[in-house]
């Protein structure tokens, strides 16, 4: 019996000292673990349209981290329907891809939609008006007799009347075709003479296809014309109530251009990777395009002018496109741009 009781006490004690045991690894391991990594907060971007190179920095910051290294976790998303400033203006996305236009049309609305731009995209406008070399459109003063293919913006309207009446040209003479979303060069072979177009994109498009076209860059005929297209937009309470946030989405964001500016091929790779349906050949060559202009001469990417902002809301304004003059300072901030 006494036997017994040795060898139970024995295998009782042995069965306690391997229960301290693992509880006291199991301490050990609670506390040698490490902290659980903090929850990223979800960020969605609107853009304007399909994706395109105009876009790539925002892609090479979801593919290279960089987002995430600022605690984001950023979702890219093209609406289905309604611009991004009416979209971000009701709270369906943190930020969104705009242009100038859009942006003083909504500041200087009856009820103005309280948006406000924090990033010029890219610092000059890249657009024109492009034809076919055979269709002998070398200046505005040959819109005369000829056919345009647009979307019936108002301003697209007011743009062709300026630029018509600066050559001394006739606009009544010019005919006007609603062509929806026919691309360029669908729309010059079979239904127009000319479209509006982005150098960067069409233009682009047009020299590796060997299809030579004569290009007139708005800029060059009236200085007022060079406003930023595309820029990053934000509602104005968010940028007011989350200022840390937004400083971190544009740190990561400007890394992921000043990439697409340094490494131009790989960015465009980034680029297709997300949206595969862009040919690579022109992805890549956009995107050796827009290396050059992102930033151009600005100090750091992303800044804007009050004056460039003043001069074509001016000229809207002039043009009877807008009621009311903008207010530039509630326009457009740099504030979130770290120097």
């Amino acid at each position: 019996m006494k036997n017994r009781y040795i060898k139970q006490l024995a295998i009782v004690l042995a069965v306690a000292m391997i229960l301290g045991l693992m509880a006291g690894c199991g301490e050990k391991a609670v506390e040698e673990a490490p902290e659980e990594q903090a929850q990223l907060e979800d960020i969605t971007v609107l853009l304007d349209w399909v994706p395109n190179t105009n876009h790539t920095g925002l892609y090479v910051a979801l593919e290279n981290g960089y987002y995430e290294e600022e605690g984001l976790n950023v979702e890219i998303i093209q609406p289905s329907e309604g611009g991004s400033a009416d979209l971000v203006a009701a709270g369906q996305g943190q930020f969104g891809v705009s242009y100038q236009e859009q942006v003083t049309y909504a500041r200087t609305a009856e009820t103005p939609l309280p948006i406000k731009a924090i990033a010029a995209i890219i610092q000059h406008n890249t657009s024109g008006f492009a034809s076919p070399v055979d269709r002998g459109i070398e200046t505005a003063a040959d819109f005369e007799g000829k056919k345009y293919g647009g979307w019936g913006s108002p301003m697209e309207i007011a743009t062709l009347k300026a630029l018509m009446e600066k050559e001394g040209a006739d606009y009544e003479k010019l005919e006007i075709v609603d062509i929806g979303a026919v691309d360029f060069f669908g729309a010059v072979e079979t239904l127009v003479d000319f479209t509006w177009i982005y150098e960067g994109w069409d233009g682009v498009a047009a020299g590796l296809k060997d299809y030579p076209i004569n290009f007139i860059k708005l800029q060059d005929v009236d200085p007022n014309l060079d406003f930023y297209t595309p820029v990053l937009i934000a509602e104005e309470s968010y940028l007011e109530e989350n200022p840390e946030t937004v400083k971190a989405f544009m740190r990561a964001t400007r890394k992921g251009y000043e990439f697409a500016i340094e490494n131009p091929e790989e960015a465009a790779n980034i680029l297709v990777q997300h949206a595969q349906e862009i040919d690579l050949e022109l992805a890549k060559a956009s995107q050796a395009y827009l290396a050059g202009e992102y930033q151009a001469e600005a100090p750091v990417w992303g800044v804007m002018e009050a004056q460039t902002w003043k001069n074509y809301g001016d000229w809207m304004y002039e043009q009877g496109l807008i009621e009311s003059k903008l207010d530039v300072e509630k326009a457009f901030t740099n504030e979130f741009i770290e120097e």
